[in-house]
């Protein structure tokens, strides 16, 4: 198994692909709109890299947050509200805010295991702040370490009872980004004493199974390289003070605030200390590239892995039960 989860180019496997993922068995899939249609075409996707990867226990990613990140919508399935929703609730009501929160989630499980999805890439742990940019503030619980650990735990447990694994992201904390780093490399100059606030809510849910890195430098830490590079960042902030053992992917490396080759960029996360590396876009070019570059997945990431996966259990609840509790908690406030 190699150490890398990758995109697919449409709404089926193509006989490339098949044959690419077969021989090579990456850790994982990520899916995205592009490859999702209707229930019975995404249930027969997951089902067809199953069949490729010989496992039950597969890895298949999404990024449903809700709001604007949603790569499931309709008329197929419905929208769900984005962590700004629920943060404005918890100002009014904070236990209704969770409980809301919680129910979302579960729904949210519940959807996605319905067609064989078994990893949402949710959720945000990031802090805001007054001048963070949009590609987070659309997407956070707040501007309180506090709030967010609260809504984040809620969402966890909600998707885990509607049966598939969460992803806290982006650790260490994206929330004092000034750009979008899709598009550009952020860099933090805040100090070692102010960057506390930013882990808090990662250190709080440090036991959860799965996270994602953040492609910022901080300057407090390691001033050459962002925190998907930094041996420093990994080693002593995010498996040292906050504590996190979990499964620990790269946000997407295609992402315009990482340099370099898609190999250079892949060897270099897995040295810096990731479990896996997230390439999104599909090129087949590059993941021959990533997969050359590559070693096999090592045993104590393998461990995490299987760890993670085996946290899945039978979904649970009802979809449109959940959906009018939560609209209730929200509409009761």
């Amino acid at each position: 198994m190699k150490p890398v989860i990758f995109g697919l180019s449409g709404p089926t496997l193509t006989a490339e692909e098949r044959a690419f993922f077969a021989d090579v068995e990456p850790a994982g899939y990520i899916l995205f709109k592009r490859n999702v249609v209707d229930r019975a075409q995404l249930h027969a996707l997951t089902d067809s890299l199953r069949a490729v990867a010989g496992r039950e226990d597969l890895a298949i990613l999404i990024d449903q947050e809700g709001g604007r990140v949603a790569r499931m919508g309709p008329p197929e399935w419905p929208d769900f509200p984005a962590g700004p929703q629920f943060d404005a609730l918890y100002e009014r009501a904070p236990m209704t805010a969770i409980q809301a929160v919680r129910a979302n989630a579960q729904a949210l499980g519940l959807m996605l295991a319905e067609v064989g999805i078994t990893v949402d890439c949710a959720p945000l742990l990031d802090v805001a702040q007054p001048d963070t940019t949009d590609a987070i503030t659309i997407r956070a619980f707040g501007s309180e370490p506090m709030r967010v650990a609260a809504m984040g735990r809620a969402t966890l447990e909600g998707l885990a009872a509607g049966g598939v694994v969460g992803v806290v992201k982006h650790m260490p904390g994206h929330g004092r980004a000034q750009v979008d780093s899709h598009h550009l490399l952020p860099t933090v100059a805040a100090s070692d004493a102010e960057l506390q606030i930013d882990i808090e809510p990662f250190r709080t849910l440090n036991a959860a199974p799965m996270g994602m890195t953040s492609h910022i430098v901080f300057e407090a830490w390691d001033a050459d390289r962002p925190a998907t590079l930094s041996p420093t960042v990994i080693a002593d902030i995010i498996r040292g003070r906050i504590g996190f053992d979990g499964l620990l992917m790269t946000d997407d490396i295609d992402m315009k605030a990482l340099s370099g080759s898609a190999g250079d960029k892949a060897a270099g996360a897995i040295a810096a200390g990731c479990d896996l590396v997230l390439d999104c876009h599909a090129n087949m070019a590059q993941m021959l590239e990533i997969v050359a570059r590559l070693d096999d997945i090592a045993p104590a990431s393998r461990a995490r892995l299987d760890r993670a996966m085996a946290s899945v259990g039978a979904p649970t609840g009802d979809f449109a039960e959940l959906i009018a509790r939560r609209d209730a908690l929200m509409a009761a406030s």
